[in-house]
């Protein structure tokens, strides 16, 4: 069996397993093919499914299959190909321990026990009804897709009591509760400049409240995903929904000092969690003089040191 052909087979079964069409490429077939072990000349029903990081599954991309991908290939690995294998279960993080910080050099994924077998009955009589039975109990990637364009919009009450629709899910949901339920907490007068949901579709609400403090947001793929102004105290609150994607870490203090320098004796910065359970995985990147937050605990707010609870500090 050579590479090429391998390859080929990596791709044929992802289609069968139905994953978006982003993963139908020799990317995602030979991380699939590093995630089980196989190379040049192996059959699939010698599959294995080691825990392997991104690292480990480049060098055997590198070494079986030629494809020498540079280290800044990581992320997309990560984003574009893994991300959507563990959502249609066909991957698993962390197998050995399910609370490793996210930051962990150790941070691993391998192919699910259910997976697995299905991988190795290919070319056999019960391959079809493997990934039948496989495809009824999980939904797969390219089903989840779907879903989500017919879902209904996730409606938000701002704080003028105006609402609009953010996009169905993923950030939009844990969006909604910061502005629904941590906003009227803590900052029970402000207005809502900005909201950035997972579709990217809104961005600016109020141009003419952010020109008038004097934001200006073009680069808006680095802005924070909601902005409030808080008049009676004149505070800026810069609010990240830490779902999906990181916190308001060192790196991100700074890019946001970037953005709004001009502001930044106003600024508090809200890290924002569905839950204590996520929280947990990023609390060791939390930058100093930062607020964290968490939707299921919405009565409290966590304040990582500094001179004062909550409010801004001198630029």
């Amino acid at each position: 069996m050579g590479a090429s052909k391998l390859i080929d087979e990596a791709l044929e079964i992802l289609r069968d397993f139905e994953v978006g069409k982003d993963q139908l490429n020799d990317r995602s077939a030979m991380t699939l093919l590093a995630l089980l072990h196989l190379k040049d000349g192996d059959s699939w029903d010698q599959a294995t499914n080691p825990m392997l990081g991104t690292r480990a599954i480049m060098d055997w991309i590198r070494d079986q299959f030629g494809v020498d991908y540079k280290p800044n290939t990581r992320e997309t690995i990560r984003r574009f190909t893994l991300h959507q294998f563990i959502m249609a279960e066909i991957v698993e993080e962390n197998a050995d321990r399910s609370d490793r910080p996210i930051n962990s050099p150790k941070w691993n994924y391998r192919i699910t026990d259910a997976a697995l077998e299905v991988f190795r009955s290919y070319g056999k009589s019960v391959f079809e009804i493997e990934l039948k039975r496989f495809l009824r109990e999980h939904v797969s990637y390219a089903s989840l897709t779907e879903e989500r364009r017919n879902l209904p919009k996730t409606p938000v009450i701002l704080p003028s009591g105006s609402s609009m629709e953010l996009s169905p899910s993923g950030q939009s949901v844990l969006i909604k509760s910061m502005i629904e339920e941590m906003l009227p907490r803590f900052a029970a007068a402000c207005h809502i400049v900005y909201i950035d949901d997972t579709d990217h579709q809104h961005g600016v609400v109020d141009a003419e409240l952010m020109e008038r403090l004097g934001i200006d947001l073009k680069t808006r793929e680095k802005a924070p995903d909601v902005i409030a102004w808080d008049a009676e105290r004149g505070w800026l609150f810069l609010m990240e929904a830490a779902s999906t994607h990181g916190p308001i870490d060192v790196t991100r203090k700074a890019e946001l000092h970037g953005l709004f320098a001009d502001q930044w004796d106003k600024v508090v910065l809200v890290s924002c969690f569905p839950d204590r359970k996520t929280m947990q995985r990023y609390l060791a990147l939390l930058a100093w003089e930062t607020e964290a937050w968490c939707a299921d605990t919405p009565d409290h707010m966590i304040h990582l040191d500094g001179s004062r609870f909550m409010g801004p500090y001198e630029a």
